[in-house]
């Protein structure tokens, strides 16, 4: 059974999660504000966090980066902020994902498995097992990709980007996580850079580049791999 720490100020919204979250099978730990919040995150050590940003006592946003500094649980922001701004802010503290409020229960529910499922994963022991989508293999230890067997060139720069994209599969990674992350410091704004050599990644190893089903796009905000 997978436990979730609902973090929500508004009580309606508390118990409709914790209804249809315990009736497909959840463990709900529920918490009103981020103090309560953070602590019972550390003492119960849930699977997975939903959590509203706007708290009576300390920012969503705030709470998110306390977390990080603590733990590696997947969250997922649910909010009532549609300002891609505040959800960028989320992503950039350490949100694994953001559903806007109102939201549907069945993606709310999709999202949190595969939230946990991520989570799951990055729990087991690292090894030398190649990522595998759709007709392509990545073997990120030797550096190699290929296609039906055939072998795909990459440039080190693409290496890099899709090495971090590969490595938080299901995670929507925002614009600036992805030029630090590749870039470097001070290439938090070139977003034209992140653009080149996306649609690069996508001639190569999409089997449609102008409909991507793997390497998507998430306007305003960022990008997502989907395995």
């Amino acid at each position: 059974m997978s436990r979730v720490l609902v973090v929500d100020d508004e009580p309606q919204i508390v118990r409709a999660l914790g209804i249809h979250l315990r009736a497909r099978g959840w463990e709900v730990l529920t918490a009103g504000d981020g103090t309560e919040a953070l602590a019972i995150a550390e003492s119960t050590q849930p699977d997975v966090v939903v959590l509203d940003l706007g708290l009576p006592d300390l920012d969503g946003v705030d709470v998110i980066a306390r977390l990080r500094r603590r733990s590696a649980v997947p969250v997922l922001v649910l909010s009532g902020r549609s300002d891609s701004i505040d959800k960028v802010d989320a992503l950039d503290a350490g949100a694994d994902d953001y559903v806007t409020k109102p939201f549907g229960m069945d993606e709310l529910m999709a999202r949190l498995r595969a939230l946990v499922r991520r989570g799951q994963a990055e729990d087991q022991p690292a090894d030398a097992a190649a990522v595998v989508f759709g007709d392509v293999t990545v073997d990120l230890l030797a550096k190699r990709a290929s296609i039906a067997g055939g072998e795909v060139r990459l440039t080190p720069t693409e290496w890099h980007l899709l090495e971090v994209l590969l490595r938080n599969p299901g995670r929507l990674l925002s614009q600036r996580q992805l030029l630090t992350e590749v870039w470097g410091p001070g290439y938090e704004t070139a977003h034209g850079n992140l653009r080149l050599y996306m649609g690069q990644l996508r001639r190569k190893l999409e089997p449609d580049p102008a409909r991507p089903v793997h390497f998507r796009n998430e306007p305003g905000m960022g990008y997502r791999f989907e395995p």
